[in-house]
């Protein structure tokens, strides 16, 4: 199936819609390209909405704790929002659940985010 992401930038907060499998096909490009946008936005917020992801393996896993180091190191933060049913159990074993904010919604997200 492979996967599409929607990217959306707002003012210091990074959006990744995505939709389909997060593994290792996926990841080696999306690595680079959202590391790249980190750095070039001045990223401090990364929403990660996994309404429509169907896949999550160790390489999409370590994705999301590379990108966690990597906005650490700015003092930001990871938030993963619309978890399915699919992919709750992976990001509570894999530990996801403790170095990442877990809401319901991505408007709950965004709408915290705004206030700070």
């Amino acid at each position: 199936m492979g996967l599409s992401v929607g990217v959306y930038v707002k003012k210091d907060i990074l959006i990744l819609r995505l939709k389909g499998e997060l593994d290792d096909v996926s990841v080696s490009d999306l690595r680079t390209r959202i590391s790249n946008y980190i750095e070039s936005y001045k990223i401090n917020h990364l929403v990660l909405n996994l309404k429509d992801l169907s896949f999550l393996d160790s390489s999409g896993i370590g994705f999301i704790i590379g990108r966690y180091h990597q906005l650490k190191k700015r003092n930001g933060d990871i938030t993963i929002s619309n978890v399915n049913s699919r992919i709750d159990r992976i990001i509570y074993i894999s530990g996801l659940s403790k170095i990442c904010k877990i809401r319901d919604t991505e408007e709950a997200v965004l709408s915290s985010l705004v206030e700070v």
